[in-house]
C-alpha cells in the first residue's frame, strides 16, 4: 500500500521511525541518551486525583468539547501565579490532546496555503509536518551559537512570513530565551501579519535563571500563543496532555479545528492535570533542581576532557559536537558499537543540525556519571 499524496510529502517521524527499535550495540550495557522523557514518577498526589476521578459518573461520558471549567481555571490561575500572565479562560485557553497535536494543528489554524512558515533550525522535527499539512511554506529560521541560539531578525527576511515557530529553552539546544527577545520579538511583529508559536515543552528547566513565558510580554496576546505540557515538568508524558494559550483569534481557530478531531477530552485527565497546576508547584522546582544538578556534572566532565559543547542553559539535553571528521551518523554508530551510548543524530533537527548530536539527560545520576565517563574516554577524536 502506497501513502497518499499529501503524507507522501511529509518525511518520516524519526522518533517514530526509532522509539522502541530493537537497538544492535557493543559488548557494555547500553545507556539510552536518546529519548527525551523524564525519568521520575508522577507524583503520587496526581495519581490519587487520576484514580479517584475514574470513579465518577461525570468523567465517564462526553464532557464539553473545550473542557472542564475547573480544568482551564487551574490554567489561568497556574500563569497568574508564575508568570503574572492574566488569562480569559473562555477566549485564550485551548486544551490539547498532547502538545505535539497542537502544535501540528497550529498552522491549519492559522495560515492559508502557500503561506511562508519559518521553523528553527536546529529546532524540534515534527513541525515541519504541520506545516506541510496545512500546504504552507516551511523554511528555516536559523539559530546560531554566537547568538546564543536566538533568531538575529536582524538579518532573517520575514516580509513574506505569516507564522514563526519558537521554543525556548530550546530542543535540542540547551539555550534559553531572555524577556528581552521576547519584548523584542513581540514588537517586531506587532501590527504586522506574522504570528509567534512559542513551544514552552521545558518551561520548569531554567538553571540559571527562571524561564519566561512570551506573554510576559507586553502586547504579546495579539501577535502569540504558547503551548504547555504536562509531559516534563509533572512526569505526565504518558498522559497526553497539553494547552496552549494566548492569542484570542489563533485559540477560536485552534477550538474549532479540536471540535473535528477530538469529542473532548477524557475527564480524568482533566482532574488529575487541575490538582498537579493547582497543586505541584513544588514538583516543578524538584525537578528543576534534579535537571540543574545533572546539568553541572555534564559540564564539569566535558571542560575537564576538553570536549567541546553548546552551554546548557535549559531543558534536558546536551547539544554535543561531533569530533573532526565525523558526521551526526557516523558519531552516533560509533557511540553505539564502540560506547554502547544510544543518542539522536543532529540532522532531523534541521540543516544546522548536521555535525551535532543530541544526548539527553534524562537517566539516573549512576547511568550519567556511567556514559560521562565511557565519552571521556574518546577526548582524543577531539584533538
Amino acid at each position: 500500500m502506497s501513502y497518499t499524496t499529501i503524507l507522501n510529502e511529509i518525511p518520516d517521524s524519526y522518533f517514530g521511525k526509532t522509539m522502541g527499535r530493537k537497538v544492535e550495540h557493543g559488548p557494555l550495557p547500553l545507556i539510552n541518551l536518546a529519548v527525551g522523557i523524564p525519568d521520575s514518577d508522577t507524583p503520587q498526589v496526581i495519581l490519587n486525583e487520576l484514580s479517584q476521578a475514574i470513579l465518577k459518573p461525570e468523567n465517564q461520558k462526553y464532557l464539553a468539547f473545550q473542557g472542564k471549567d475547573t480544568f482551564k481555571q487551574a490554567i489561568v490561575d497556574f500563569y497568574q501565579r508564575q508568570f503574572n500572565v492574566t488569562l480569559d479562560p473562555e477566549k485564550e485557553v485551548c486544551i490539547l490532546y498532547g502538545t505535539k497535536n497542537g502544535l501540528v494543528a497550529l498552522p491549519t489554524c492559522t495560515i492559508e496555503p502557500g503561506e511562508e512558515v519559518l521553523l528553527p533550525d536546529p529546532g524540534y522535527t515534527d513541525y515541519l509536518a504541520g506545516v506541510l499539512l496545512a500546504k504552507g511554506q516551511p523554511n528555516p529560521l536559523p539559530l546560531l551559537p554566537e547568538n546564543h541560539y536566538l533568531p538575529d531578525w536582524e538579518n532573517i527576511d520575514t516580509s513574506k512570513t505569516k507564522l514563526i515557530y519558537l521554543t525556548y529553552p530550546n530542543n535540542p539546544t540547551g539555550s534559553v530565551a531572555t524577556p528581552e527577545f521576547f519584548q523584542d520579538t513581540i514588537n517586531r511583529f506587532k501590527g504586522t501579519e506574522t504570528k509567534i508559536v512559542h513551544d514552552f515543552a521545558y518551561q520548569a528547566f531554567g538553571f540559571d535563571h527562571p524561564n519566561p513565558s512570551i506573554l510576559q510580554a507586553e502586547g504579546a496576546k495579539d501577535v502569540a500563543v504558547e503551548v504547555f505540557s504536562f509531559s516534563k515538568g509533572y512526569n505526565m508524558s504518558g498522559y497526553r496532555v497539553g494547552f496552549a494559550v494566548g492569542n484570542a483569534d489563533i485559540i477560536k481557530n485552534l477550538q474549532k479545528y479540536h471540535t473535528h478531531t477530538q469529542a473532548g477530552m477524557y475527564g480524568a485527565l482533566q482532574d488529575a492535570c487541575t490538582v498537579a497546576l493547582n497543586e505541584c508547584d513544588d514538583v516543578l522546582e524538584e525537578q528543576n533542581e534534579i535537571f540543574a544538578r545533572r546539568r553541572d556534572i555534564i559540564e564539569r566532565a566535558l571542560v575537564e576532557a576538553d570536549i567541546p559543547h553548546e552551554p546548557i542553559k535549559g531543558g534536558i539535553f546536551l547539544w554535543l559536537q561531533c569530533p573532526p571528521g565525523y558526521s551526526s551518523d557516523a558519531f552516533i554508530e560509533y557511540l553505539l558499537k564502540e560506547l554502547s551510548i544510544l543518542a539522536a543524530p543532529g540532522h532531523p533537527f534541521g540543516e544546522r543540525g548536521e555535525g551535532y548530536v543530541r544526548v539527553s539527560f534524562s537517566i539516573d545520576e549512576a547511568q550519567l556519571k556511567e556514559a560521562l565517563n565511557r565519552l571521556v574516554s574518546i577526548q582524543h577524536l577531539y584533538h
